[in-house]
């Protein structure tokens, strides 16, 4: 009968740690936090219709597995300067910065980085869902948004640890609204889409009109983990119809270094 009360009294202890760990540590700024309490696009047009000022919009959903060592990061450094929590959170902040009354910039960080906000408001919303958030990010991935700012919404989605990102990538690998799109989510589906994403990446090559988007495809099937792309390069080099992908199959199996890729140039200078 003595566990019972201990046992509620750790729930409750996590609980709370989960709470502290998605409420940002704020420098030179104001933290106007919010609960959202319908949906995220709704409670974010909200904001953006009331602030007049340039402000930043921002919550936390869980992210990729990291390291526990991998500290402070952000979206434009692998590392920042701060104390490494050894236990640290999978958590992921996702932040938009807003002038103007339009979002003009997508970063993303951990939370265990300070945001310095440069003494503007960081209005952080809570309660917020991975689907909501990878519905809210997709639509800046399409329409009239600039490509700086799609770009940061594909990042962010791929960095998501819900298993539906890879859906959302392997869709924009696809059918992105342009070539720096379609480029940009191959290459995250090179890094997300495990079983998925040889598949994905070899039908952008055969399929995808634009030859820079093949290009960009190859380059994929080369950051596939533990050489699972080099039989397809090899496939590539040998028989693509298209000059430039050809080429560009056969740059990156030199790079490789891969053993099989050594043996297909051998058969090549051999006249095979």
């Amino acid at each position: 009968m003595r566990l019972i009360p201990a046992a509620a009294v750790l729930l409750a202890l996590a609980a709370a740690s989960a709470a502290t760990a998605q409420t940002p540590s704020i420098v030179e700024g104001r933290l106007d936090e919010r609960r959202v309490t319908g949906s995220l696009e709704r409670e974010f047009a909200a904001i953006v219709r009331e602030s007049a000022d340039t402000s930043w919009i921002g919550y936390a959903v869980r992210g990729r597995e990291r390291s526990s060592g991998d500290g402070c990061w952000d979206g434009r450094n692998s590392r920042r300067t701060a104390p490494v929590k050894l236990e640290g959170s999978s958590d992921l902040f996702v932040l938009y910065r807003v002038e103007n009354r339009a979002v003009g910039r997508i970063q993303i960080a951990s939370p265990d980085c300070a945001l310095d906000v440069g003494g503007l408001t960081l209005h952080w919303l809570t309660n917020v869902t991975a689907a909501e958030s990878l519905d809210w990010l997709s639509t800046f991935s399409r329409g009239d948004t600039s490509q700086k700012v799609a770009n940061g919404a594909i990042v962010a989605i791929a960095l998501h640890g819900d298993a539906a990102a890879v859906d959302r990538l392997v869709a924009l690998a696809k059918d992105g609204r342009d070539r720096q799109t379609r480029s940009t989510a191959l290459f995250w589906v090179s890094q997300r889409a495990g079983e998925r994403a040889a598949g994905t990446i070899t039908d952008a090559i055969d399929r995808d009109p634009d030859t820079q988007v093949k290009r960009q495809a190859v380059f994929a099937l080369s950051q596939l983990p533990r050489g699972e792309g080099v039989p397809r390069l090899i496939d590539v080099a040998k028989n693509n119809r298209n000059p430039e992908v050809r080429k560009q199959a056969m740059f990156w199996l030199g790079q490789s270094q891969d053993p099989r890729a050594l043996a297909f140039f051998e058969e090549v200078l051999r006249g095979r």
